[in-house]
């Protein structure tokens, strides 16, 4: 009739509208829609808009459904008014429905828009449906075939998204969730609005610039949407062909080659141009290998003195390069003609709903500008299909048991028979297999897990070396704990002074090399010992075993005699101390009696290098290559000690002359002897 609108009529969905809406409708109009799905479905009908005149109760102007189609279609019902709102879905009870108009005289009205699908879709939304009609953050709806309509609005773009206000439907069909002809499900994310939004050109669908809003959608895809290799140059020159080449001089004679490997999108300089500007020119790209295509992103020459630019093209694919196959959508007999640009500049994007699997892919220019000129990218990602297990026929039994093998001959055929459906274009739109999402799932749990058990054993270790180090440090040489143990302590008793019974003399060695290399009157020099705050007990040279605790000072107040056997001995200190006790301040210190090796030096007198005083002006008896001290003096009045006197202690002519321990004695050398 007359009274038709905007129509589309797809095998699954499909939308209709009344002649001139959103407008008035004008009158004495009719129109009549017939609608078929697949046998055994029912049809399900939902109105976006509906406003007719119903003045005259629905008798010249009305909305009109049917079960069926012809003359044994019955009427499911009739339906006029202004603004009027149909809760629910009108369902048939077949596969075919018939929608009639009819517009009397009247002087207002818009008419109506519906939307139609099967009955499994229960989730169907119409064109009109914006994304601020829903509150959840988050919602699956369905959208019907036909949703590109001029009276819709779009406002954005992918990624960033599109304005609350757009058409959901639209919107899917601009970011190429879903496909004008066919319809489908879209999944939408609701977030916050953002200040700006950029318009573009996309699938036949213009977004225009919009301002500020509280939110915004996006819309959840399998994320087969990345380049293939243009741009980043993944795919090499030589992969890249045409029917022909521009070549040509400028006026400084110049020579410029508009060659196939220009034609890469947002590469500066001149693009890929046809020689010939006719309908047999083509751009080939080659994949190397199969892969899944999405979409196309197209420009023209990008070149302001060159205005070039193809504003439609056909799109061919092969596996060989020698067979092709020009893209049709799924229902449609003809070839799909994909909208190019509008001028040099802008980035215009396509996409293929269902995606293309091919290696070879090819541009065919049907309109243009001036000339034929573009520069292009390839979205889409890698494809993959598992290949079936080889099927190996067991061999045939040698009897006459014909019965089985027809079996197993049966048995074969249906594998591979089973093995050809499982190869088909449904199963390579496909993304990841079931398995290989389990693997991936598994891979997410236990890495984390390993990392985590790695992680705590390195510092169980590092904590364990770091205690055992401290614990050593403390532990010092002189703590109490290693002193109490029976083997180190007899290793130093050595080296502490005991308590002897016998009085022997204790030679003490020195290395003659040593002292032969100092003056005489440098001896005493070199012999003496700096103060320290402890006692030092007595281990230069070869010493044997000392008296016990004999590093400590003598007590306060008693004087040392050679009657007392240890005269550093304390009755009043029972308390036994691991080491010596630290002297006082102003108390005197010692020096240590010394028996030097003189026997590399026969011709020097005792007196001149010994620290030790003589009796008179007599010198002290050598016996064999060790000097020998007296073990102690009969009378302390009429002899001087032989023992040096104390630092800054009166000389030796004091009255109150302090004597010393002698020295133990140790078993002398076998090759000594007394002289």
């Amino acid at each position: 009739g007359d009274g038709c609108g905007h129509t589309v009529l797809g095998p699954e969905s499909g939308t209709l509208a009344s002649i001139n809406y959103p407008q008035t409708s004008p009158n004495s109009t009719v129109c009549e829609w017939e609608i078929r799905v697949k046998p055994g479905q029912r049809v399900q009908l939902k109105f976006g808009d509906f406003d007719i005149d119903g003045s005259d109760s629905c008798h010249s102007s009305y909305l009109r459904v049917h079960n069926g189609i012809g003359p044994t279609r019955t009427e499911i019902g009739k339906y006029c008014g202004f603004g009027f709102q149909m809760d629910g879905l009108i369902k048939s009870r077949s596969n075919e429905v018939t929608v009639q108009f009819m517009s009397g005289i009247h002087t207002s009205g818009r008419g109506f828009l519906a939307s139609y699908s099967t009955t499994d879709k229960s989730d169907l939304i119409t064109c009109l449906d914006i994304a601020s009609h829903f509150s959840e953050p988050e919602f699956n709806k369905y959208c019907p075939a036909g949703c590109v309509i001029p009276f819709a609005d779009v406002s954005g773009t992918i990624p960033h998204g599109y304005r609350d206000s757009s058409s959901l439907c639209m919107a899917g069909v601009h970011a190429g969730v879903v496909s004008n002809t066919l319809g489908g499900q879209i999944n939408v994310v609701i977030s916050k609005g953002i200040p700006y939004y950029e318009g573009s050109l996309a699938n036949n669908v213009t977004s225009k610039v919009g301002p500020l809003s509280t939110s915004l959608f996006t819309f959840k895809t399998s994320g087969c949407y990345g380049t293939l290799g243009m741009e980043s140059r993944v795919i090499p020159d030589s992969h890249i062909t045409a029917s022909s080449i521009l070549e040509w001089s400028d006026q400084a004679g110049q020579v410029n080659i508009w060659k196939p490997a220009n034609a890469r999108l947002k590469r500066p300089g001149p693009p890929w141009a046809a020689f010939i500007s006719d309908e047999h020119q083509w751009l080939q790209i080659d994949l190397n290998k199969d892969k899944r295509i999405t979409g196309i992103i197209t420009t023209g020459s990008t070149l302001p003195e060159y205005y070039y630019y193809v504003s439609a093209y056909r799109i061919l694919y092969s596996d060989d390069a020698q067979k092709w196959t020009v893209y049709r959508e799924p229902g449609i007999d003809k070839d799909k003609i994909f909208q190019g640009n509008t001028e040099c500049y802008q980035e215009v994007r396509n996409n293929f709903i269902p995606p293309i699997i091919a290696r070879f892919f090819r541009i065919n220019p049907l309109k243009w500008h001036q000339k034929i000129a573009m520069k292009v990218e390839l979205l889409g990602c890698q494809f993959s299909i598992g290949r079936a297990p080889k099927i190996t026929v067991p061999p045939t039994p040698q009897n006459d048991d014909n019965d089985f093998s027809d079996d197993v001959i049966n048995s074969v055929k249906t594998s591979l028979q089973t093995d050809k459906t499982t190869f088909t274009p449904e199963i390579k739109n496909t993304t990841v297999t079931p398995s290989v999402t389990k693997d991936v799932a598994l891979a997410a749990v236990l890495v984390p897990v390993l990392v985590m058990v790695f992680t705590t054993l390195i510092l169980i270790l590092v904590c364990a070396w770091h205690w055992r180090n401290r614990k050593k440090k403390t532990e010092g040489t002189y703590d109490l704990p290693y002193w109490d143990r029976a083997g180190w302590w007899k290793g130093m008793k050595q080296f502490l002074p005991t308590k002897s019974a016998e009085h022997e003399e204790t030679p003490v060695r020195y290395s003659g090399s040593e002292i032969g290399r100092l003056r005489p009157r440098e001896v005493p020099t070199m012999l003496q010992t700096e103060s320290a705050e402890y006692a030092q007990p007595l281990v230069g040279g070869v010493v044997s075993t000392l008296h016990q605790r004999s590093t400590f000072k003598p007590e306060e107040g008693k004087e040392a005699s050679y009657a007392d056997l240890d005269p550093y001995n304390s009755p009043i200190q029972e308390v036994y101390h691991a080491y010596a006790e630290p002297l006082p301040i102003t108390g005197p210190e010692y020096a240590t009696p010394i028996i030097m090796d003189m026997s590399s030096h026969p011709s020097t007198p005792l007196s001149s290098i010994s620290t030790f005083k003589a009796a008179g002006n007599q010198a002290p008896p050598l016996a064999g290559t060790y000097n020998k001290l007296l073990s102690r003096t009969e009378s302390s009045s009429s002899a001087q000690a032989l023992y040096d006197t104390p630092k800054g202690q009166p000389g030796p002519g004091a009255a109150d002359e302090l004597v010393y321990q002698v020295p133990q004695s140790m078993p002398q050398s076998t090759g000594s002897k007394d002289k």
